[in-house]
C-alpha cells in the first residue's frame, strides 16, 4: 500500500563556531565558515565538545602527488596518519565513541558522534582543471563543522550527493559532497514516517530511496521522487543495509539486506530475492560502482547473539538471485569489502584477506594478513576491519593496534605499522572525490542492536554503516 509521507522536516542545523586563531607561525586561519540559510550559529561550543583543532583548513601548500591518509578513532580521540607509513600527521583528544565515514569529496571524513556529525579535514585535496588535477595539502585536523542529527546513523554516499541519516528522528539531509566544508549547495531534507534505525540514498535523477519503519520495526523500503511514494516494498524485515550496484552496463541497482532475502531496487521497481531458509539475513552489503553483484553477509541463525557466519551472499541485481559462498572460517560486519576491479574482499577468523571472484561465486587467493582472531560479544569492542583505497586494503589488527596494507594487484602485504592507540574504526582518504556510483562500497553497517554490525552495521536494534550486531 502506498502511504503519504509526512511533511518535509527543516534542514538539520549546519552549525558554525569562530575559526580558532592559528597555532603555528605561517599556517594561515581560515574564514569561518558561512551560515546556510536556515542554519544556526553556536555561540560556543558545550563544555563537552570538542574544540576545532587550530589552522585547520588553512596553510594550502600545492604538491606533485597525494599520498593517501588514514584517520582511526579510539578511545581517547582520533589520530590522522600517512596510510603508507603510519606516520602521525595529527592527534586530536576526545574521549568518545567516534564512528567514521568519508564524506565524499576525498578530503572529509564525517565523525558520528552521538547526536552530531562533526566535519573532520585531512588535508588532502585534488582539485580538477580540465584534463588533469592539482594536489593540495592543508592544515588538517577537527573542523568547528557540524550537522545536528539526533543519533547520528549512516553516510551515503552516490553521484556526487551525500546524504545524512538520523536515527533519532528520521530525518535525512542530502547536499553535494564537494561544497563541504561551506554550506550545503543544492540541500534537500526529508523525513520518515517515524524515527528508526535506518538508511536514504538519492539517486541520478533525485529519487529518494529510503526506509521506513519504527524503532520496534521495519520492514519497508519506499522510493519517492518529492513527496510522491513512486514504488514501494513492505517485504523487508529487519531491512538493514544498502549498497549500489551497476545492473547493465548502464543505471543503477540498489540491493537492501532483509531477514527473508534481500530486495532489489530496479528500474523503478522493487524485486524480492527469493532464498531457501525461513531465516536469511543479509544486513551488511558492499557493492562496487561497475559490477552487478552486491556482496553481502548470510545468517539464519534468528536466536544467536552473535551467529558466526561462514557464507557470504553474492546478489545479482540483474537477475533477483543470490548465490552462496563458503569461506570456512567466520567473519563479521567490518569484514567485507571491495577491491579495485570489484573482486569481493572477506577478512575471516583465520586472519586471511579472502579474495573473491563475485561473477563466479568463487574464491581466488586467500592473504595471510593478521593473527587469528574472534568477534567479541559486544559489538563496540575494538575489532578488524577492512578498507580499501586505490589498489591497497588497508586491515586493521585491533589486538595488537597495527595496519597492515594489502597491495591488491599482487596480493602481497607491503606494510605493516603501529597504530598510536587500540583503534575503533577508520577510514581512508586520497584527496579524490568518491567516485560516481559508489553508494557504500562496502558501507559498514553492524547489527548491533540485534547483535550484528554496525560501518555497514547490521543491528538489530541499532544497525548502522556496516556493522551487524544482533
Amino acid at each position: 500500500m502506498i502511504r503519504t509521507p509526512h511533511r518535509r522536516s527543516a534542514l538539520f542545523a549546519l552549525l558554525t563556531v569562530s575559526s580558532l586563531a592559528a597555532a603555528a607561525c605561517g599556517t594561515a586561519t581560515p574564514a569561518a565558515s558561512p551560515t546556510a540559510a536556515g542554519a544556526t550559529t553556536a555561540a560556543s561550543p558545550s563544555p563537552a565538545a570538542p574544540q576545532a583543532d587550530p589552522g585547520v583548513g588553512g596553510g594550502e601548500k600545492e604538491v606533485g602527488a597525494l599520498k593517501p591518509r588514514l584517520l582511526v578513532s579510539h578511545a581517547g580521540g582520533l589520530a590522522l596518519m600517512d596510510a603508507a607509513t603510519g606516520t602521525v600527521i595529527k592527534e586530536t583528544s576526545y574521549p568518545a565513541f567516534l564512528r567514521l565515514n568519508n564524506a565524499g569529496d576525498g578530503r572529509h571524513v564525517m565523525v558520528s558522534d552521538s547526536d552530531v556529525f562533526r566535519l573532520y579535514d585531512t588535508g588532502i585535496h585534488a582539485q580538477p582543471h580540465g584534463d588533469h588535477a592539482h594536489h593540495y595539502e592543508y592544515t588538517a585536523g577537527l573542523t568547528d563543522v557540524t550537522f545536528e542529527a539526533p543519533k547520528a546513523g549512516h553516510v551515503v554516499l552516490h553521484e556526487g550527493r551525500t546524504v545524512l541519516f538520523a536515527d533519532g528522528t528520521g530525518e535525512i539531509r542530502s547536499f553535494d559532497s564537494d561544497s563541504l566544508p561551506g554550506p550545503p549547495k543544492n540541500a534537500k531534507s526529508a523525513k520518515t514516517d517515524a524515527a528508526h534505525h535506518g538508511v536514504a540514498i538519492e539517486l541520478a535523477d533525485g529519487t529518494l530511496v529510503n526506509t521506513q519503519g519504527t524503532k520496534d520495526e521495519r520492514t519497508t523500503v519506499q522510493a519517492k521522487k518529492g513527496d510522491k511514494v513512486v514504488a514501494e516494498t513492505t517485504d523487508c524485515p529487519g531491512v538493514h543495509g544498502e549498497a549500489m550496484a551497476e545492473p547493465n552496463g548502464k543505471g543503477e541497482a540498489l540491493a537492501f539486506g532483509c531477514e527473508n532475502g534481500p530486495v532489489v531496487y530496479r528500474d523503478g521497481t522493487f524485486h524480492k530475492v527469493p532464498v531457501k531458509d525461513a531465516y536469511a539475513r543479509s544486513g551488511n552489503l558492499a557493492g562496487h560502482e561497475e559490477s552487478p553483484i552486491v556482496l553481502g553477509d548470510y545468517k539464519v541463525d534468528k536466536e544467536a547473539k552473535p551467529e558466526r557466519p561462514t557464507r557470504v551472499s553474492l546478489i545479482d541485481t540483474r537477475t533477483d538471485t543470490l548465490r552462496l559462498l563458503d569461506l570456512t572460517s567466520p567473519y563479521w560486519f567490518r569484514s567485507l569489502a571491495r577491491g579495485p576491479k570489484g573482486e569481493g574482499l572477506v577478512l575471516t577468523y583465520d586472519g586471511k584477506l579472502r579474495v573473491v571472484d563475485v561473477a563466479k561465486g568463487a574464491e581466488t587467493a586467500a592473504i595471510p594478513v593478521i593473527k587469528p582472531w574472534r568477534e567479541k560479544d559486544d559489538w563496540q569492542e575494538p575489532g578488524p576491519a577492512v578498507k580499501v583505497a586505490g589498489s591497497h586494503a588497508y586491515v586493521s589488527d585491533a589486538e595488537n593496534h597495527t595496519m597492515i596494507v594489502v597491495d591488491l594487484a599482487t596480493k602481497k602485504v607491503t606494510n605493516t605499522y603501529s597504530l598510536p592507540a587500540v583503534p575503533v574504526e577508520f577510514a581512508v582518504t586520497t584527496g579524490k572525490a568518491e567516485a560516481p556510483k559508489d553508494a557504500h562500497a562496502g558501507h559498514d553497517h553492524g547489527d548491533h542492536g540485534d547483535h550484528d554490525g554496525h560501518d555497514g552495521h547490521d543491528h538489530d536494534g541499532h544497525d548502522h554503516d556496516g556493522h551487524d550486531h544482533g
